[in-house]
């Protein structure tokens, strides 16, 4: 390797989430990763992990980490389960570089702190949301009993171990990037989102820990996600699947599927709109000509062709009447007096049914339009048994703590078998021997059949490791 004539000494240093080597010249010949642009050699951040070790051989002045070495003590007394053990330990053989898969209420997070604790070096972890951010933040401090730091909106204040969100670590990548030695991305399938992935590109971080119980599957589109992860978090290192931990560390469950019938009237409007929709789809000829992105040309076309917008209107018709058939509210009703001594989770496709249930059985609604304070409050009820049920469209869905549930009703939601999963998750928690149930309430000879069948035919694969699901 080459010095350049440069009076400084050759050395590393980061600068807004790039590698940049001062003082080596262009005929020198660094790894890979490393290109010559703008006279001098570069590369992405997320490189240093393979870097640093030809730093050192070639006595390069490494100016890259301010990230420390810390003195932690874990004050949560509890012993990890087995598959948690298990977790850590393929992490830690993978060089502290990869993914970990646990259902919801496995204690992903519990993990994560036995990794923080065992690592004990600067961490950041990232999270989708605020509320998430808020959890963390409390479980750390509780953990540690040390100042955490947090890292969103106004408040930023980075301490040795920070929380901050996947928009806020995206925005600020740049000014992060070096501090922490290990990164924690908690619901890692949103990483691979176009801007958010460059948060583990634009960090120098070494050791990176990603969690989530619902893994991007490796098909069609969900193949890039998961190269990606790949190459920026590193592989999954060790997965369970609910079955796996049902009845010991999860509680047993089974799934119901309910079917109703829309009303003569609800009828006649449903075809109505479905024949609108599948008219022009038809006729245009989108399926053969998009292959499986037919839906996304229909929905760009909507924009601008008076044919598509029809059709789309209808699609968002037929929709409405199926997520909110009032024969679902007939089998919500049975199902409240059924289970009224069991705390219940009502998950709807839309805000608009979310409320309107509220209304019809003064129970409480957590939406996204609830604020902070009173989301807080209604869980806390719900935790001390002044509220029997909540009523949400996807708020719920993952991330925020839910307290002790048995029972959820799903009466409307899309096809992805995430969804469903999460779902699933929130009345798992093992609490004695009780049994957790979810029933998913269906119109008969509507989308709503197709929806739920593509539903459930996905999931299998995060219920079960050989494919199969309770029924």
């Amino acid at each position: 390797m080459s010095a350049s004539n440069s009076l400084l000494p050759p050395q590393a240093r980061f600068l807004g989430g790039t590698l940049v080597l001062e003082g080596v010249d262009q005929s020198a010949a660094p790894p890979a990763p490393f290109q010559w642009v703008n006279a001098k050699w570069r590369c992405p951040a997320v490189h240093y992990r393979s870097v640093w070790r030809w730093l050192q051989a070639n006595r390069i002045q490494n100016r890259i980490p301010r990230w420390h070495n810390l003195t932690l003590t874990l004050y949560d007394g509890r012993s990890p389960h087995d598959y948690q053990q298990e977790a850590l330990a393929a992490w830690q053989n993978a060089d502290r570089w990869g993914s970990v898969v646990l259902p919801t209420g496995a204690g992903k997070t519990f993990l994560a702190l036995q990794a923080v604790a065992q690592t004990a070096v600067s961490a950041l972890v990232i999270v989708p949301t605020i509320d998430l951010l808020h959890q963390w933040y409390a479980r750390l401090e509780a953990a540690f009993q040390l100042p955490i730091g947090v890292w969103y909106g106004q408040e930023k204040d980075a301490q040795a171990i920070t929380v901050t969100t996947y928009p806020s670590a995206w925005a600020h990548a740049g000014d992060l990037g070096n501090q922490f030695k290990l990164l924690i991305f908690d619901e890692i399938h949103h990483l691979p989102a176009p801007s958010w992935h460059e948060i583990a590109l634009m960090c120098a971080a070494p050791f990176r820990l990603g969690l989530t119980a619902t893994y991007p599957e490796e098909a069609s589109d969900g193949q890039l996600r998961v190269a990606l992860l790949d190459e920026l978090v590193g592989p999954v290192v060790y997965r369970k699947h609910i079955d796996d931990l049902t009845g010991e560390q999860l509680a047993e469950y089974r799934t119901e599927r309910i079917r109703i019938d829309l009303t003569p009237d609800e009828r006649a409007a449903y075809d109505a709109a479905y024949a609108a929709y599948t008219g022009y789809v038809r006729e245009t000829r989108l399926r053969e000509s998009h292959g499986p992105h037919w839906w996304n040309e229909y929905t760009r076309r909507s924009a601008h062709d008076v044919g598509a917008r029809r059709a789309k209107v209808a699609e968002v018709k037929l929709m409405e009447i199926v997520h909110q058939a009032r024969g679902k509210l007939a089998v919500l009703d049975q199902l409240l007096r059924e289970h009224r001594a069991q705390p219940m989770l009502i998950f709807t496709a839309h805000n608009r049914f979310a409320y309107e249930i509220a209304r019809q059985h003064l129970l409480p609604v957590i939406t996204h339009q609830t604020k902070a304070a009173e989301r807080k409050a209604i869980l806390d009820g719900f935790r001390d048994g002044d509220y029997r049920a909540i009523v949400t469209s996807r708020v719920l869905n993952e991330g925020v703590d839910v307290p002790e549930a048995k029972v959820a009703v799903v009466l409307g939601g899309s096809a992805t078998a995430r969804e469903y999963v999460q779902r699933l998750g929130r009345v798992l928690r093992k609490h004695g021997n009780a049994q957790a149930v979810l029933y998913e309430v269906i119109a008969r000879k509507t989308v709503d059949e197709r929806i739920a069948q593509q539903r459930r035919k996905g999931m299998k694969a995060h219920v079960s490791g050989d494919g199969r699901a309770k029924s």
